[in-house]
């Protein structure tokens, strides 16, 4: 496991907290569509992704998400450090993306760590500063944006978390993500196939051209 760690932070931390993390952390494996975190848990330990890509949503008291924004392998949740580091409850709900793999580690330690190693303290300021752009630039795109650039926005950046041209995704998934109605979606879906942009398939969207 330490190579692996190595791999995703040997360029953040030195090798003595690289150590520490492989004898403190516990691999979790988790599937396409499988929920992390939900709303109201508390949690006790702190996940680093190794592997994959979780999406991040906020959720109202009616159910309805909206996507904050997504973490890919080498980043962490500064939702999840808040919680973590003032015991409260969590504000949001994480669902793996991708088949994803994450090193959980013990709250006791994120703290510990924070006094002991700079490298530690720079990178959950740093997570904390990214998180809190991503969150601004979401809160821009709902209030500036009009809906067509949004999906179109939301398409690129799926596009690269898969590393595909072909996104498997439903109308109704996206509709949920960007707080609207299937039939809205679906709309300016056919606009963007009759313009050649993409190409519509069952469950999936062919990104031909929205660059």
């Amino acid at each position: 496991m330490l190579e692996e760690i190595k791999k995703n932070y040997g360029h953040l931390f030195e090798d003595e907290l690289l150590q520490e993390i492989n004898d403190i952390g516990v691999i979790k494996h988790v599937n396409s569509g499988d929920e992390l975190i939900r709303t109201g848990q508390y949690l006790s330990a702190m996940p680093l992704l190794i592997d994959g890509v979780v999406k991040v949503m906020r959720e109202d008291e009616d159910g309805f998400e909206l996507m904050l924004y997504f973490l890919e392998k080498g980043e962490t949740c500064a939702m999840t450090l808040s919680c973590c580091t003032g015991s409260s409850v969590s504000e949001i709900r994480a669902v793996a993306e991708t088949d994803s793999s994450l090193l959980m580690i013990p709250v006791e330690k994120m703290e510990e760590w924070l006094g002991k190693y700079k490298s530690w303290r720079n990178f959950i300021f740093d997570s904390y500063h990214q998180r809190l752009m991503e969150v601004l630039a979401t809160i821009d795109s709902i209030a500036f944006k009009k809906m067509d650039e949004r999906l179109l926005e939301y398409l690129k950046n799926k596009s690269k978390y898969y590393n595909d041209s072909e996104i498997k995704v439903t109308h109704q998934d996206i509709a949920f993500d960007l707080h609207t109605s299937r039939v809205v979606i679906s709309r300016l879906l056919k606009r963007l196939e009759k313009t050649n942009r993409i190409k519509l398939n069952r469950n999936s969207i062919k990104l031909i051209d929205i660059d």
